[in-house]
């Protein structure tokens, strides 16, 4: 407490107040300004208060003109103040301690109370609130944390014959199939192991500092596959798929199959045509005029001449396609080398060599002369893929114009434009039932027809709605073609046409290496290895 000859300062629960005496007690006639009264403040033992600096003001104006006692408060004790703050996700809570003013310092305690009247009532860190307590200050300081679930696993399948074939190959994220050389066939003996189940692993709720539960995100679980050909689930092991015949091995989804096998030296008069539910392989040769269809795969030693091959998986061939030759697969078709031949295949169309004068077709892509670049050559004919075509020797100066198509799909095309055209058929007819409601409200719907067109308008325009929404989809499949791209891992040679969905472009010059693919301009640029990219011409 300061005692002068007009002012008393003195504290009451906290709070400082000055009590003074009007001018006619003070013989010096003298009025104090702030600085003075922050000074009797500081001199009563109260400096380290919060100052109530209206409160100073009025002590210094009534110093100068009361004439009755007075009394102002002039500060305050102020203990140190506590925030939490919550995360967004409830994961995290921080506190802002600020230091006492005069008054009391924060407490653990004090701190855990203020936690406990946010919701936090888990996950404390009670080291690093110890810590924080001690220092007297802390900004946004993380003291607790949430738990985050432990994710579990879904149920998994772990094939046990890895050459077996897939009939459903996964596209990555560039759009392309992971090419994988299907040259030969792996057969499997009855009870051969053929695939394992791994079963789902359950996660591990979480919480939040809130004391809120976080649940794992569901597992996937799957049984193996129904009605596979040629497996089954073994007697003694309910995770384990074995072979119940001899055959080939198919991966299929939640499964492996075992096709059928059959095995001739060579088709020709002969063996005459074959027609099998299962997989061919052919020793030797498939001669001229014969005909070979297999609902799964056909593998020929020797070479195609002249006949052709149809499949329901893929189709590969250790020598060469010739002499007007076709071969199509849903799946993958490789083979050495291909003459004045037409290749269809549903995913990838691989040669080892060149393709000469042929019509090559690949719902993925097509790759000519990976494992022989010298002598990988695209000359003549046509060559028409989705995603990649790749080749180190593009065009013959002798030969007749090469025809290049990538990003290519004519049966997305085709389904894009017969939804655009149902689309607008949707639409009006979403666009006259709405006016027929319009018009039924209009004239008091006087045959009671209204909740009927109501209706009939609803069911119109979700029907429109979903069909715009598998336009979006669509449209998603149309944009992902333009990371379309024809490689050229030599150079070019002779007249080269060379198409991107409606681009088209004569190459007037020679390319080296580098890549030709479309702008966002839909314009063909050129890729250089290093980089530089420029129109091409």
């Amino acid at each position: 407490m300061l005692n002068t000859q007009r002012v008393v300062i003195s504290e009451v629960e906290g709070q400082i107040f000055a009590r003074g005496l009007p001018r006619s007690f003070d013989s010096s006639n003298d009025t104090p300004d702030r600085q003075k009264v922050l000074d009797w403040i500081a001199e009563a033992g109260f400096a380290d208060c919060v100052v109530d600096e209206a409160g100073v003001q009025q002590l210094v104006d009534d110093c100068a003109s009361r004439t009755t006692p007075f009394v102002v408060m002039v500060a305050q004790r102020m203990d140190a103040t506590i925030a939490v703050e919550v995360s967004a996700d409830a994961m995290s809570a921080a506190v802002s301690l600020s230091p006492p003013k005069g008054g009391r310092p924060a407490s653990i305690d004090d701190v855990l109370r203020a936690l406990n009247s946010a919701g936090v009532s888990i996950g404390v860190d009670h080291d690093v609130l110890m810590a924080a307590c001690q220092a007297g200050i802390a900004e946004k300081l993380v003291v607790a944390h949430g738990l985050p679930p432990v994710e579990g696993a879904d149920c998994d399948f772990l094939e046990l014959v890895p050459q077996s074939a897939d009939r459903a190959p996964k596209v990555n994220e560039n759009g392309l199939i992971d090419y994988r050389d299907h040259g030969a066939i792996a057969l499997v003996e009855v009870d051969a192991p053929l695939m394992r189940r791994i079963p789902p692993v359950p996660g591990t709720p979480g919480h939040t500092v809130l004391g809120q539960p976080i649940a794992p995100q569901p597992v996937r679980d799957a049984p193996f596959a129904s009605d596979l050909l040629g497996a089954k689930v073994s007697s003694g092991d309910p995770d384990l798929l074995i072979a119940t015949s001899s055959g080939l091995p198919v991966r299929v989804p939640c499964g492996v199959m075992v096709e059928p096998v059959l095995k001739v030296r060579e088709v020709n008069l002969a063996t005459g045509n074959i027609n099998f539910d299962g997989t061919v392989q052919v020793e030797g040769d498939v001669i001229n005029q014969m005909k070979v269809l297999a609902s799964g795969d056909i593998v020929v030693g020797g070479t195609v001449e002249g006949a052709a091959l149809q499949a329901g998986g893929n189709i590969a061939i250790k020598g060469g396609v010739i002499f007007g030759a076709s071969l199509e697969a849903a799946g993958m078709v490789s083979a050495r080398f291909a003459q004045n031949s037409k290749l269809t295949a549903g995913s990838i169309l691989a040669l080892d060599d060149a393709a000469l004068e042929c019509a090559l077709q690949s719902g993925n892509q097509i790759t000519i002369g990976v494992k022989n670049p010298q002598r990988g050559r695209l000359a003549g004919g046509t060559a028409r893929t989705k995603m990649l075509l790749k080749v180190p020797l593009l065009g013959s100066p002798k030969g007749s114009v090469t025809k290049v198509e990538v990003g290519a799909d004519p049966e997305l095309e085709r389904q894009y434009q017969l939804l655009s055209e149902r689309i607008q058929v949707e639409k009006t007819n979403e666009e006259n039932l709405q006016k027929l409601c319009q018009h039924l409200v209009a004239i008091k719907d006087p045959k009671g027809m209204l909740d009927r067109a109501k209706t009939a308008w609803r069911q119109a325009a979700q029907l429109w709605g979903k069909s715009l929404a598998q336009r979006l989809e669509l449209d998603k499949q149309r944009e992902s073609i333009r990371n379309a791209r024809l490689e050229i891992t030599v150079e070019t040679a002779g007249p080269v046409q060379v198409t991107f969905g409606s681009t088209k472009l004569v190459l007037q010059k020679h390319y080296g290496a580098g890549a030709l693919s479309i702008d966002k301009d839909a314009k063909i640029v050129f890729t250089q290895p290093d980089g530089k990219a420029f129109a091409a011409q």
